[in-house]
């Protein structure tokens, strides 16, 4: 029975076979390898990164899916769990020193959090290549001065490097999507260029300029930073939001971090 895609499991299953052959090339997946596909959905990519790496973990949350891949493709080589991605541990798949490649066309409705779940176990991830919408993955690798460089842009780059690798119009997935999408590629840096002393106030400081863009970081930050804050770390207080660097961002916050604890 042909299996129909579910949209509260934000299902859109990959068909065209060119742009399939581009992604395993854009991965290049190697025997021995770890990866980790999340949402194989019909198994579309699944096959070729069985066949490169010779064994593939999957997480898959649609049950009605699971016996197709099965019987597809077998136990003995894909390991298949049947659980919710955002709510699975990637360091259970791997040994102590062993890193994963996350491979995933990641549901639209939420993949900025599953990105998050994903980076937060950076330690055990050597890539990610994800689908996404354009419009997302146009925001994550912005870089300043761009009318799309913001939140998201600098949460991802303080951890990665990101890189958009190619779009993929929306006439390569069935049912059709609304939207076009993008294959990004994800490297967490290790060790961070910049260090974050506390994740929470910076997290809380860039949301705090992009949240009032339009005004200069003197305004749109006098919660956090004073004129000593600039001066401390050569930022000029009359730019706004879109023209500071992720640097920047790591450095003024850690300003305002290092006061905090002073007092």
């Amino acid at each position: 029975m042909t299996h129909q895609p579910r949209k509260r499991f934000g299902q859109n299953f990959l068909h065209d076979p060119s742009v399939i052959a581009r992604i395993h090339a854009a991965i290049a997946a190697q025997p021995g390898e770890r990866l980790v596909e999340i949402g194989p959905g019909q198994g579309a990519i699944t096959a070729g990164l069985l066949t490169a790496a010779g064994a593939l973990d999957v997480i898959e949350l649609d049950r009605d899916l699971i016996e197709p891949l099965r019987q597809r493709f077998g136990s003995n080589t894909l390991r298949i769990h049947n659980s919710d991605a955002l709510q699975f541990d990637l360091r259970t798949l791997v040994s102590a020193g062993e890193r994963l490649r996350v491979i995933g066309n990641l549901p639209y409705n939420i993949s900025t959090p599953l990105m998050f779940h994903f980076l937060d176990q950076a330690d055990s991830i050597i890539d990610l290549h994800l689908m996404l919408q354009k419009e997302v993955v146009e925001r994550i690798v912005a870089a300043p001065g761009n009318k799309v460089y913001g939140r998201l842009s600098i949460m991802v780059q303080s951890r990665c490097q990101a890189s958009c690798l190619f779009r993929i119009g929306a006439g390569a997935f069935t049912p059709t999507p609304k939207v076009e999408s993008a294959f990004l590629r994800l490297r967490p840096l290790q060790p961070l260029p910049y260090p974050i002393d506390n994740p929470e106030l910076h997290f809380r400081l860039v949301a705090a300029a992009f949240g009032q863009r339009r005004k200069t970081l003197r305004n749109s930050l006098a919660e956090f930073v004073t004129p000593a804050h600039f001066a401390a770390t050569e930022i000029d207080p009359k730019l706004r939001a879109e023209n500071l660097d992720v640097e920047s961002y790591a450095r003024l916050a850690n300003a305002v971090n290092a006061t905090e604890l002073a007092i």
